[in-house]
């Protein structure tokens, strides 16, 4: 009997102004301990849908999702991850799960590595350096 598949982990990549959206869990996966806004798709969900509504109840933010930066087995969670680039539509980050989230910040490239001292995955490297300034 092979172990049931866990759900898709969404994340929402938020860039606006030159900086990137980044949230610290309460409780750190591994090393991981600022990351993007995410969660579990839900059944009746897309990864969109899931990035977009993670943003909401983790940040406070609105946003639309505008493209989809891939997926890929994360190396240190062995959790499927879609990473989904969204547009704040409205609203001001906040601390908005205070059970899973500690802080958020605005990152721009220079304060980045700060935050996360390891390289992204690929595609989502390749887009936050065209759209970081």
């Amino acid at each position: 009997m092979s172990e049931p598949t866990r759900p898709t982990i969404a994340a929402a990549i938020i860039v606006e102004d030159g900086r990137l959206l980044m949230v610290r869990r309460q409780v750190s996966e591994g090393q991981l301990s600022w990351q993007f806004p995410a969660g579990e798709v839900e059944p009746d969900e897309t990864d969109e849908d899931a990035a977009v509504r993670e943003a909401l109840e983790e940040t406070g933010l609105t946003v639309r999702a505008t493209k989809s930066l891939g997926s890929r087995v994360h190396p240190n969670t062995g959790r499927t991850m879609a990473y989904i680039a969204c547009e704040r539509l409205s609203g001001d980050a906040y601390v908005g799960d205070e059970e899973e989230l500690a802080e958020v910040a605005w990152c721009d490239r220079a304060t980045l590595t700060e935050y996360v001292p390891y390289p992204f995955f690929g595609p989502v490297q390749e887009y936050l350096d065209t759209v970081l300034s």
